[in-house]
C-alpha cells in the first residue's frame, strides 16, 4: 500500500483482491471475444436496417429543403448567377404558362375567399 498516500482515493487491492479483479478480467475477455462478432454482426445490421434509412432520408430531406429555398428566393439570381435563374424561370414558363396561370387564378380566389371570410367576422365583432 506503498501509493496511499500519492493516490487516497485509490487503494491498492490485496494479493485476494487482485487476483479477483484479474479473473474477472480474464472472464470478461473471453467472453468479450466468444461475443464479439456475434455484437458487431447485429450492430451491423441494425445500423444498415434502422439508421442508415434514417441518415439518408434527413440528409436528403435537409439537402432537398436547402435547394428548394435557394430557388424560391428569387433574390439569389444576383448571388447565384443570373442566368441559372433565367433558364429555370423559361423553362417552367414555356413548359407549364397555362398551368401556372390557371394556379395563380386559384391562389388569388382563394386568397379573395379568406378576405371576405376575415371581413365578415370583424363585422360582426363591430356589431
Amino acid at each position: 500500500m506503498e501509493n496511499q498516500n500519492e493516490y487516497p482515493l485509490f487503494p491498492e487491492l490485496t494479493e485476494q483482491g487482485e487476483q479477483e479483479a484479474q479473473d474477472l478480467m480474464t472472464k470478461f475477455e473471453k467472453k468479450l471475444k466468444e461475443k464479439a462478432l456475434e455484437v458487431m454482426e447485429g450492430i451491423t445490421n441494425d445500423f444498415y436496417s434502422d439508421i442508415l434509412s434514417e441518415i439518408e432520408s434527413d440528409h436528403w430531406t435537409n439537402y432537398r429543403t436547402k435547394l428548394l429555398n435557394g430557388l424560391c428566393n428569387y433574390s439569389n439570381k444576383d448571388k447565384q448567377g443570373k442566368y441559372d435563374f433565367d433558364r429555370i424561370r423559361k423553362a417552367i414558363y414555356e413548359r407549364h404558362k397555362e398551368e401556372i396561370v390557371k394556379d395563380l387564378n386559384q391562389d388569388l380566389l382563394a386568397e379573395i375567399e379568406d378576405l371576405k371570410r376575415q371581413l365578415k367576422r370583424v363585422y360582426e365583432q363591430h356589431l
